[in-house]
Protein backbone atom coordinates (compact mmCIF):
# COMPACT_ATOMS: atom_id res chain seq x y z
CA UNK A 1 0.00 0.00 0.00
CA UNK A 2 1.56 3.95 -0.70
CA UNK A 3 2.31 5.18 2.23
CA UNK A 4 3.61 8.26 1.04
CA UNK A 5 2.51 11.93 0.82
CA UNK A 6 1.99 13.15 -3.05
CA UNK A 7 4.46 15.28 -4.65
CA UNK A 8 2.36 18.35 -4.73
CA UNK A 9 1.29 17.91 -1.01
CA UNK A 10 2.19 21.54 0.95
CA UNK A 11 0.82 20.63 3.99
CA UNK A 12 2.62 17.55 5.32
CA UNK A 13 1.77 16.12 9.20
CA UNK A 14 4.83 15.66 11.15
CA UNK A 15 5.03 12.08 10.47
CA UNK A 16 5.15 12.81 6.57
CA UNK A 17 7.64 15.41 7.12
CA UNK A 18 11.21 13.57 6.65
CA UNK A 19 14.28 14.98 7.29
CA UNK A 20 15.70 18.05 7.69
CA UNK A 21 15.82 18.13 11.23
CA UNK A 22 19.17 20.46 11.56
CA UNK A 23 17.85 23.01 9.08
CA UNK A 24 14.31 23.10 11.05
CA UNK A 25 16.93 23.34 14.26
CA UNK A 26 19.04 26.09 12.93
CA UNK A 27 16.36 28.46 11.57
CA UNK A 28 14.21 27.87 14.61
CA UNK A 29 16.96 29.05 16.87
CA UNK A 30 17.13 32.10 15.35
CA UNK A 31 13.58 32.40 14.60
CA UNK A 32 13.31 32.76 19.07
CA UNK A 33 15.04 35.58 19.06
CA UNK A 34 12.16 37.58 18.13
CA UNK A 35 10.89 36.80 21.62
CA UNK A 36 13.69 38.67 23.23
CA UNK A 37 13.03 41.83 20.76
CA UNK A 38 15.73 41.02 18.04
CA UNK A 39 14.15 39.63 15.22
CA UNK A 40 15.96 38.52 12.46
CA UNK A 41 15.49 38.91 8.68
CA UNK A 42 16.17 35.84 6.74
CA UNK A 43 16.55 34.84 3.38
CA UNK A 44 15.71 30.63 2.47
CA UNK A 45 16.11 30.08 -0.95
CA UNK A 46 16.04 26.52 -3.10
CA UNK A 47 15.35 24.98 -6.36
CA UNK A 48 11.42 24.04 -7.28
CA UNK A 49 10.11 21.30 -5.68
CA UNK A 50 13.15 21.00 -2.86
CA UNK A 51 10.49 21.12 -0.20
CA UNK A 52 10.50 25.29 1.13
CA UNK A 53 6.58 25.61 1.36
CA UNK A 54 6.54 22.19 3.84
CA UNK A 55 9.76 23.23 5.21
CA UNK A 56 8.20 26.95 6.27
CA UNK A 57 4.61 25.59 7.44
CA UNK A 58 6.54 23.04 9.46
CA UNK A 59 8.41 25.90 11.43
CA UNK A 60 4.71 27.29 11.54
CA UNK A 61 3.31 24.56 13.46
CA UNK A 62 6.08 24.32 16.18
CA UNK A 63 6.04 27.70 16.54
CA UNK A 64 2.26 29.10 16.00
CA UNK A 65 1.34 28.41 20.28
CA UNK A 66 4.00 31.55 21.07
CA UNK A 67 4.04 33.88 18.23
CA UNK A 68 1.58 35.03 15.66
CA UNK A 69 3.16 33.48 12.15
CA UNK A 70 1.99 34.59 8.80
CA UNK A 71 2.73 32.37 5.87
CA UNK A 72 2.20 34.72 2.52
CA UNK A 73 2.54 33.16 -0.71
CA UNK A 74 2.31 36.02 -2.93
CA UNK A 75 1.97 33.72 -6.14
CA UNK A 76 -1.87 33.31 -4.48
CA UNK A 77 -2.20 37.52 -4.69
CA UNK A 78 -4.72 38.21 -6.86
CA UNK A 79 -2.83 40.80 -8.84
CA UNK A 80 -0.14 38.10 -9.55
CA UNK A 81 -2.88 35.79 -10.53
CA UNK A 82 -4.67 38.29 -12.92
CA UNK A 83 -1.31 38.94 -14.64
CA UNK A 84 -1.36 42.06 -13.30
CA UNK A 85 1.75 42.07 -10.35
CA UNK A 86 1.74 45.70 -8.51
CA UNK A 87 2.91 46.77 -4.94
CA UNK A 88 -0.43 47.90 -4.69
CA UNK A 89 -1.98 44.00 -5.37
CA UNK A 90 0.89 42.80 -2.47
CA UNK A 91 -0.07 44.80 0.18
CA UNK A 92 -3.36 44.34 -0.27
CA UNK A 93 -2.95 40.47 0.10
CA UNK A 94 -0.59 41.14 2.64
CA UNK A 95 -3.09 42.97 4.67
CA UNK A 96 -5.90 40.28 4.49
CA UNK A 97 -4.28 37.45 4.93
CA UNK A 98 -2.16 39.46 8.54
CA UNK A 99 -5.89 39.95 9.71
CA UNK A 100 -7.64 36.77 8.98
CA UNK A 101 -3.95 34.92 10.75
CA UNK A 102 -4.77 37.41 14.03
CA UNK A 103 -8.42 36.79 14.14
CA UNK A 104 -7.88 33.32 13.83
CA UNK A 105 -5.83 33.44 16.42
CA UNK A 106 -8.23 35.84 18.69
CA UNK A 107 -6.17 38.97 19.10
CA UNK A 108 -7.03 42.28 19.29
CA UNK A 109 -6.52 43.87 15.22
CA UNK A 110 -8.07 47.44 16.27
CA UNK A 111 -10.94 47.13 14.10
CA UNK A 112 -11.96 50.75 15.45
CA UNK A 113 -8.68 52.52 14.64
CA UNK A 114 -8.19 50.08 11.36
CA UNK A 115 -11.62 51.69 10.18
CA UNK A 116 -10.91 55.65 11.28
CA UNK A 117 -7.13 55.12 9.02
CA UNK A 118 -9.23 54.09 6.19
CA UNK A 119 -11.97 57.26 6.55
CA UNK A 120 -8.75 59.66 7.22
CA UNK A 121 -6.49 58.76 4.64
CA UNK A 122 -9.24 58.51 2.04
CA UNK A 123 -8.57 55.63 0.83
CA UNK A 124 -10.54 54.52 -2.43
CA UNK A 125 -12.76 51.29 -1.69
CA UNK A 126 -14.07 49.45 -4.59
CA UNK A 127 -15.45 46.71 -2.17
CA UNK A 128 -15.36 44.97 1.47
CA UNK A 129 -15.36 41.55 2.13
CA UNK A 130 -16.84 40.13 5.67
CA UNK A 131 -14.49 38.63 8.08
CA UNK A 132 -16.27 38.27 11.74
CA UNK A 133 -18.19 41.54 10.76
CA UNK A 134 -15.20 43.39 10.20
CA UNK A 135 -15.14 44.66 6.47
CA UNK A 136 -11.93 43.51 5.23
CA UNK A 137 -11.48 46.58 2.13
CA UNK A 138 -10.76 46.06 -1.60
CA UNK A 139 -8.51 48.92 -2.76
CA UNK A 140 -9.12 50.40 -6.14
CA UNK A 141 -6.66 51.33 -8.43
CA UNK A 142 -6.96 54.96 -7.49
CA UNK A 143 -5.47 53.75 -3.72
CA UNK A 144 -2.48 55.70 -2.37
CA UNK A 145 0.27 53.00 -3.03
CA UNK A 146 2.73 54.51 -0.36
CA UNK A 147 -0.17 55.42 2.19
CA UNK A 148 -0.67 51.30 1.77
CA UNK A 149 2.35 50.42 2.08
CA UNK A 150 3.38 52.32 5.18
CA UNK A 151 0.13 51.30 6.85
CA UNK A 152 0.57 47.83 6.07
CA UNK A 153 4.23 47.12 6.86
CA UNK A 154 3.72 49.37 10.52
CA UNK A 155 0.75 47.10 10.94
CA UNK A 156 2.55 43.73 12.41
CA UNK A 157 4.28 45.79 15.17
CA UNK A 158 1.12 47.23 15.98
CA UNK A 159 -0.97 43.86 16.58
CA UNK A 160 1.97 42.58 18.17
CA UNK A 161 1.84 45.44 20.91
CA UNK A 162 -2.05 45.36 21.49
CA UNK A 163 -1.41 42.09 22.19
CA UNK A 164 1.85 41.18 23.33
CA UNK A 165 0.61 39.90 26.51
CA UNK A 166 -0.96 36.69 24.40
CA UNK A 167 2.64 36.56 21.97
CA UNK A 168 5.89 36.85 21.79
CA UNK A 169 6.19 38.18 18.48
CA UNK A 170 5.16 38.04 14.82
CA UNK A 171 6.73 35.91 12.76
CA UNK A 172 5.86 36.23 8.94
CA UNK A 173 6.62 34.06 6.15
CA UNK A 174 6.27 35.57 2.35
CA UNK A 175 7.24 32.81 -0.23
CA UNK A 176 7.67 32.59 -3.94
CA UNK A 177 9.47 35.97 -3.24
CA UNK A 178 11.13 35.98 -6.57
CA UNK A 179 7.93 37.08 -8.32
CA UNK A 180 8.92 40.36 -7.07
CA UNK A 181 11.24 40.11 -10.21
CA UNK A 182 8.11 40.62 -12.63
CA UNK A 183 7.79 43.99 -10.90
CA UNK A 184 10.42 44.79 -13.03
CA UNK A 185 11.59 48.84 -12.51
CA UNK A 186 9.92 49.13 -9.25
CA UNK A 187 11.36 45.96 -8.09
CA UNK A 188 14.31 48.00 -6.22
CA UNK A 189 12.38 50.84 -4.97
CA UNK A 190 9.62 47.72 -3.64
CA UNK A 191 12.80 46.23 -1.44
CA UNK A 192 14.15 49.29 -0.22
CA UNK A 193 11.26 50.71 0.90
CA UNK A 194 10.59 47.12 2.57
CA UNK A 195 13.95 47.27 4.40
CA UNK A 196 13.05 51.17 5.53
CA UNK A 197 10.11 49.18 7.33
CA UNK A 198 11.32 46.06 8.51
CA UNK A 199 14.93 46.51 9.38
CA UNK A 200 13.92 48.56 13.16
CA UNK A 201 11.00 46.12 14.01
CA UNK A 202 12.78 44.44 17.38
CA UNK A 203 9.64 42.20 17.44
CA UNK A 204 8.59 41.22 13.92
CA UNK A 205 10.48 38.31 11.91
CA UNK A 206 10.47 37.98 8.04
CA UNK A 207 11.64 34.90 6.29
CA UNK A 208 11.35 35.61 2.66
CA UNK A 209 11.87 32.03 0.51
CA UNK A 210 11.70 31.84 -3.19
CA UNK A 211 12.55 28.96 -6.09
CA UNK A 212 16.15 30.39 -6.73
CA UNK A 213 19.62 28.86 -7.16
CA UNK A 214 22.32 30.20 -5.93
CA UNK A 215 23.53 32.44 -8.61
CA UNK A 216 20.23 34.01 -8.99
CA UNK A 217 20.57 37.51 -9.22
CA UNK A 218 17.89 38.40 -6.78
CA UNK A 219 19.78 36.79 -4.15
CA UNK A 220 23.05 39.28 -4.23
CA UNK A 221 20.46 41.81 -4.86
CA UNK A 222 18.81 41.20 -1.19
CA UNK A 223 21.15 39.98 0.68
CA UNK A 224 24.90 40.56 -0.63
CA UNK A 225 27.19 43.20 1.05
CA UNK A 226 26.09 45.86 -1.92
CA UNK A 227 22.21 44.71 -1.58
CA UNK A 228 19.47 46.27 0.05
CA UNK A 229 20.16 44.39 3.27
CA UNK A 230 23.58 45.56 3.47
CA UNK A 231 24.78 41.73 4.08
CA UNK A 232 22.61 42.23 7.36
CA UNK A 233 20.18 39.25 6.38
CA UNK A 234 20.88 35.52 7.38
CA UNK A 235 20.84 33.20 4.17
CA UNK A 236 19.90 29.41 4.42
CA UNK A 237 19.44 27.47 1.25
CA UNK A 238 17.99 24.07 1.23
CA UNK A 239 19.29 21.58 -0.51
CA UNK A 240 17.78 18.36 -2.65
CA UNK A 241 18.13 15.57 -0.47
CA UNK A 242 21.50 13.32 -0.62
CA UNK A 243 21.48 10.07 -1.94
CA UNK A 244 21.71 8.14 1.46
CA UNK A 245 19.06 9.99 2.52
CA UNK A 246 16.47 9.22 -0.43
CA UNK A 247 17.70 5.93 0.10
CA UNK A 248 16.71 5.74 3.69
CA UNK A 249 13.66 7.67 3.32
CA UNK A 250 12.36 5.02 0.58
CA UNK A 251 13.70 2.00 2.84
CA UNK A 252 11.09 3.71 6.01
CA UNK A 253 8.41 4.92 3.61
CA UNK A 254 8.29 2.34 0.97
CA UNK A 255 9.62 -0.89 1.62
CA UNK A 256 7.59 -2.44 -1.19
CA UNK A 257 9.71 -0.49 -3.65
CA UNK A 258 12.30 -2.73 -4.28
CA UNK A 259 15.66 -1.94 -6.49
CA UNK A 260 18.28 -3.24 -7.71
CA UNK A 261 21.70 -1.54 -7.34
CA UNK A 262 21.59 0.15 -10.58
CA UNK A 263 17.99 0.52 -10.49
CA UNK A 264 17.85 3.06 -7.84
CA UNK A 265 20.99 5.36 -9.02
CA UNK A 266 18.54 5.73 -12.07
CA UNK A 267 15.93 6.77 -9.64
CA UNK A 268 18.14 8.56 -7.78
CA UNK A 269 19.00 10.35 -11.12
CA UNK A 270 15.92 10.70 -12.28
CA UNK A 271 15.00 12.29 -9.49
CA UNK A 272 17.60 14.37 -8.48
CA UNK A 273 16.99 14.19 -5.08
CA UNK A 274 14.00 16.68 -4.95
CA UNK A 275 11.63 15.80 -2.92
CA UNK A 276 8.38 16.44 -4.73
CA UNK A 277 10.15 14.20 -7.65
CA UNK A 278 11.25 11.20 -5.55
CA UNK A 279 7.62 11.58 -3.58
CA UNK A 280 5.73 11.44 -7.25
CA UNK A 281 7.92 8.66 -8.95
CA UNK A 282 8.05 6.49 -6.12
CA UNK A 283 4.05 6.34 -6.09
CA UNK A 284 3.93 5.75 -9.62
CA UNK A 285 6.37 2.78 -9.14
CA UNK A 286 5.23 -1.24 -9.54
CA UNK A 287 4.99 -2.48 -6.13
CA UNK A 288 6.61 -5.39 -5.18
CA UNK A 289 8.80 -6.03 -8.42
CA UNK A 290 12.40 -5.68 -8.97
CA UNK A 291 13.63 -2.44 -10.53
CA UNK A 292 15.98 -2.53 -12.83
CA UNK A 293 17.83 0.64 -14.46
CA UNK A 294 15.84 -0.47 -17.40
CA UNK A 295 12.89 -0.61 -15.40
CA UNK A 296 12.81 2.50 -13.49
CA UNK A 297 14.09 4.76 -16.96
CA UNK A 298 11.03 3.00 -19.05
CA UNK A 299 8.60 3.90 -16.17
CA UNK A 300 10.18 7.42 -15.89
CA UNK A 301 9.93 8.44 -19.59
CA UNK A 302 6.02 6.67 -19.44
CA UNK A 303 4.89 8.75 -16.35
CA UNK A 304 7.11 11.94 -16.80
CA UNK A 305 4.29 13.86 -17.82
CA UNK A 306 2.59 13.21 -14.17
CA UNK A 307 5.89 13.62 -12.51
CA UNK A 308 6.00 17.07 -13.86
CA UNK A 309 2.43 18.13 -14.44
CA UNK A 310 3.45 22.07 -12.81
CA UNK A 311 6.28 22.17 -15.63
CA UNK A 312 3.73 21.23 -18.37
CA UNK A 313 1.21 23.78 -17.22
CA UNK A 314 4.49 26.76 -17.16
CA UNK A 315 5.33 25.66 -20.29
CA UNK A 316 1.52 26.14 -22.01
CA UNK A 317 1.45 29.46 -20.67
CA UNK A 318 4.94 30.83 -22.35
CA UNK A 319 4.81 32.41 -25.79
CA UNK A 320 5.90 31.06 -28.86
CA UNK A 321 9.42 32.49 -28.79
CA UNK A 322 9.97 31.47 -24.65
CA UNK A 323 9.46 28.49 -25.68
CA UNK A 324 11.33 28.32 -28.88
CA UNK A 325 14.29 29.90 -26.78
CA UNK A 326 13.93 27.22 -24.42
CA UNK A 327 14.07 24.27 -27.27
CA UNK A 328 17.08 25.78 -28.81
CA UNK A 329 18.92 25.30 -25.56
CA UNK A 330 18.22 21.94 -24.90
CA UNK A 331 21.60 20.38 -26.70
CA UNK A 332 23.74 22.74 -25.09
CA UNK A 333 24.37 26.09 -23.24
CA UNK A 334 24.29 28.98 -25.57
CA UNK A 335 25.28 33.22 -25.76
CA UNK A 336 22.07 35.20 -26.67
CA UNK A 337 24.00 35.98 -30.14
CA UNK A 338 24.26 31.90 -30.87
CA UNK A 339 20.20 31.78 -29.92
CA UNK A 340 19.38 34.75 -31.71
CA UNK A 341 21.18 33.70 -34.85
CA UNK A 342 19.32 30.22 -34.24
CA UNK A 343 15.90 31.79 -34.13
CA UNK A 344 16.61 34.74 -37.27
CA UNK A 345 16.01 37.23 -34.78
CA UNK A 346 18.17 40.82 -33.31
CA UNK A 347 19.68 40.15 -30.02
CA UNK A 348 17.87 42.70 -28.44
CA UNK A 349 14.37 41.58 -29.18
CA UNK A 350 14.95 38.69 -26.84
CA UNK A 351 15.22 40.68 -23.87
CA UNK A 352 11.99 40.31 -22.19
CA UNK A 353 11.46 36.46 -23.23
CA UNK A 354 15.15 35.99 -21.30
CA UNK A 355 14.50 37.58 -18.25
CA UNK A 356 10.88 36.02 -18.16
CA UNK A 357 12.52 32.63 -18.85
CA UNK A 358 14.75 33.29 -15.69
CA UNK A 359 12.36 35.01 -13.50
CA UNK A 360 10.42 31.50 -14.35
CA UNK A 361 12.81 29.71 -13.40
CA UNK A 362 13.46 27.76 -16.08
CA UNK A 363 16.40 28.69 -17.50
CA UNK A 364 19.70 30.51 -15.80
CA UNK A 365 22.83 32.40 -16.98
CA UNK A 366 26.20 31.14 -16.02
CA UNK A 367 29.40 31.51 -17.36
CA UNK A 368 27.80 34.27 -20.42
CA UNK A 369 25.73 31.61 -21.33
CA UNK A 370 21.99 31.06 -20.94
CA UNK A 371 20.88 26.99 -20.18
CA UNK A 372 18.01 25.06 -18.98
CA UNK A 373 17.34 25.06 -15.12
CA UNK A 374 14.90 22.86 -15.40
CA UNK A 375 16.45 19.23 -17.22
CA UNK A 376 13.25 17.14 -16.36
CA UNK A 377 11.25 19.35 -18.66
CA UNK A 378 13.62 19.32 -21.05
CA UNK A 379 13.81 15.36 -21.04
CA UNK A 380 10.27 15.94 -21.62
CA UNK A 381 10.32 17.63 -24.74
CA UNK A 382 12.85 15.41 -26.04
CA UNK A 383 10.49 12.73 -25.88
CA UNK A 384 7.41 14.03 -27.06
CA UNK A 385 9.66 15.15 -30.20
CA UNK A 386 11.02 11.74 -30.12
CA UNK A 387 7.48 9.79 -30.30
CA UNK A 388 5.36 12.46 -31.84
CA UNK A 389 8.23 13.98 -34.39
CA UNK A 390 7.63 17.73 -33.30
CA UNK A 391 7.60 19.56 -29.83
CA UNK A 392 4.73 20.52 -28.20
CA UNK A 393 4.21 24.26 -28.74
CA UNK A 394 0.44 23.62 -28.41
CA UNK A 395 -1.64 20.98 -25.79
Amino acid sequence: MNTLPWGTNQNLTDEEFYNRQWELDNIKTFLETTGKGNAPKMLLTGIRGVGKTVFLKKIKRDMYEDYLVLYLDFSQSESYQKNNLSIRGLMEYFFKQLIIESKNKKLNTMDKRIEKYFKSNNFKIKDFIQLNKFPIPVFSSQTDTDKLFNFVLELPEKIYKENSDKIKGVIIFIDEFQIIKQLDDYMDSFLWKMRSFIQNQREVAYVFSGSMSLQDNLISEISSRDGVFGGRMLTFHLYPFEKDTVKDYLTKKAPYLIFTDDGFERFYKCTSGIPSYINIFASLLPQNTLLTEDIVIKNFDDKISAIITHLINMWTRLTYREQSIFISLLDSPLKRIEIANQLNVSTGSLSNNLNHLQNQGLIKYENEKYQIAEPILGRWLKLEFKNKGNYPYRL
